[in-house]
């Protein structure tokens, strides 16, 4: 079995076959109208809740991280070594590797959302079949349990957009990307809201943060501008449930996205 098999079994068949089971109790009960979109949401919610491991390990992370950075210990390098940025990393990764900390392993979750995204990607596109040969490759990767006589075509519509094109919004004749504009703010709030507190100068994993902090709401944005409004609407509904999610466990951090008084009287 070669590698394009294995994916397509374990991720897209999967995932391909949950959405339909998802919009077809919809249609069900609700008729077709908008329910593909309302099945991305709860697919994503579904996602959300079994990778939920993962978002716990990542605060349980960054609270080490928070504990560590406030040790006597690291405040000590910090002073011995602040002029020379090389041996302080090495000392950084030596009490790293001490304490068992990592300072990468807030980023895994995000790493393991890639293949995820391409698999949901891939899924609609190949759940949303119109031509004749899309709608016969579908019904190879339909399971059993799964009525397609009642569901397929799927209805594309949800509210404005055609969940299988980029998403615009007509207004006075100026399309505009309304979808693209939330993903990038709700992915740069989820970055920021998430994110330890920041770590010394030098931090080899502080600087990974921070460059992802930057990089990754312009690179869901561009995805989200690019490619399929289903795409665009799971980044969003993700986003927001993971904001929802560490608030819940009482770890949303305001203060990097309004600083407090204390903090700007001392830039000052």
């Amino acid at each position: 079995m070669d590698i394009s098999s294995i994916w397509n079994t374990i991720i897209i068949e999967p995932m391909v076959n949950t959405l339909l089971g998802i919009y077809s109790v919809l249609t069900s009960i609700f008729g077709p109208e908008n329910m593909f979109g309302l099945a991305i949401i709860i697919f994503t919610i579904l996602i959300r809740l079994i990778t939920y491991p993962l978002t716990y390990q990542q605060m349980k992370s960054g609270q080490a991280m928070q504990d560590l950075q406030k040790s006597k210990e690291w405040q000590t390098i910090q002073k011995k070594y602040k002029d020379n940025k090389e041996k302080l990393a090495q000392e950084q990764m030596k009490i790293y590797k001490e304490k068992g900390v990592s300072p990468f392993s807030s980023c895994l979750p995000t790493i393991i959302q890639f293949p995820i995204i391409i698999g949901l990607y891939q899924s609609i596109i190949r759940a949303l079949a119109v031509t004749p040969t899309q709608l016969l490759g579908l019904s190879f990767n339909i399971y059993p349990f799964i009525p397609a006589a009642a569901i397929i075509p799927l209805n594309q519509h949800f509210l404005w957009m055609n969940l299988s094109e980029p998403e615009r919004l007509n207004v006075m004749g100026v399309a505009i990307p309304v979808l693209t504009i939330l993903v990038v703010i709700t992915t740069f709030l989820q970055s920021k809201l998430m994110a330890p507190a920041t770590a010394q100068p030098g931090d080899q994993g502080a600087s990974m943060s921070k460059a992802m902090n930057l990089y990754m709401p312009l690179l869901m944005g561009w995805l989200a501008y690019s490619f399929s409004a289903g795409l665009a609407l799971y980044f969003i509904t993700s986003n927001l449930i993971g904001i929802l999610q560490y608030g819940a466990m009482g770890r949303l951090d305001w203060r990097n996205i309004i600083p407090s008084r204390k903090t700007d009287s001392k830039v000052k």
